[in-house]
């Protein structure tokens, strides 16, 4: 019988080790291939979308760390330029990968900061956003858009904007066709005082050296009073320092009659706030 020599079985012993190893490091690299795809993937789909627990995990989350800025209610607070969050789904830019992009990197510029939760919490965010989201209406406005958007600079901006342009007395109308029906929104023209929304709330006030301000309450306490007047200006107030305190029944807001503004007048502003939806960048 003929026994292998010492150097041939070292040799032998080498190329199984180098064998093992080569195998071991091409099993790593595909693993970190498909770790980097799983990521990757991640990025696009909501991977929790289908488990009704994450969006209940997502609004404790929501109301420890983002209801400072945005409200309890997830509708902004438009003093310090925080959007309403339940609204940004009608713009067509917004995508549950997005949002989580905007959430874990800020945006620049701004006061939102970059977050550095775990990704599955910001998914856990991500997927109450999605359950809290308000629709609006799908129906298309025939009207011209162009004039629409002349006859809303004229009529509207100075309290209203629309993709950042205009004022901030009113609220911000850049997504309103995706929260609000049609026959509302001409209701609203027609009669602002019949729905005042509660973050626009009417009051008037006198302070000690009587003055008289009027504008809509931004935030209130049992001790102060926080206003935006009728100059678009954000004044705070004590309220033992005031001679008188009102909350007024009508609305800041003009009386849109059909003298003042025509149907034809109507549906081209309609249709100009519907043409503008999605175009403004998300949160």
């Amino acid at each position: 019988m003929i026994f292998p020599s010492v150097s041939f079985l070292r040799n032998k012993n080498r190329y199984r080790h180098s064998t093992a190893r080569s195998v071991i490091a091409a099993a790593a690299f595909f693993f970190l291939i498909s770790l980097a795809q799983a990521q990757a993937q991640a990025q696009v789909l909501n991977p929790l979308a289908s488990d009704p627990r994450a969006a209940q995990a997502g609004g404790a989350i929501f109301r420890a760390q983002c209801a400072t800025c945005h409200g309890a209610d997830a509708k902004g607070i438009d003093s310090i330029e925080a959007p309403d969050l339940t609204l940004i789904w009608a713009r067509q830019t917004t995508t549950e990968a997005s949002l989580f992009k905007t959430i874990k990197e800020g945006v620049a510029g701004s006061i939102m900061p970059p977050h550095q939760n775990p990704d599955p919490e910001i998914w856990m965010t991500v997927s109450y956003l999605k359950s809290i989201a308000i629709s609006g209406t799908n129906e298309t406005v025939v009207g011209n858009a162009g004039r629409g958007r002349n006859m809303f600079v004229e009529n509207c901006s100075s309290c209203h904007r629309v993709d950042g342009v205009g004022g901030s007395l009113g609220p911000d109308l850049s997504s309103i066709t995706g929260s609000r029906s049609l026959a509302s929104l001409v209701n609203s023209l027609r009669e602002p005082s019949s729905a005042i929304g509660s973050r626009f709330k009417p009051v008037s006030l006198t302070t000690a050296t009587n003055e008289r301000v009027q504008g809509t309450i931004k935030s209130e306490d049992a001790f102060s009073v926080q206003i935006m007047d009728s100059e678009q200006v954000l004044r705070a107030f004590n309220k033992i320092e005031l001679i008188q305190f009102t909350r007024e029944i009508d609305s800041l807001m003009p009386v849109f009659s059909e003298a003042v503004l025509t149907e034809t007048d109507v549906n081209d502003i309609l249709s100009y706030l519907q043409s503008s939806r999605g175009r403004r960048p998300s949160i």
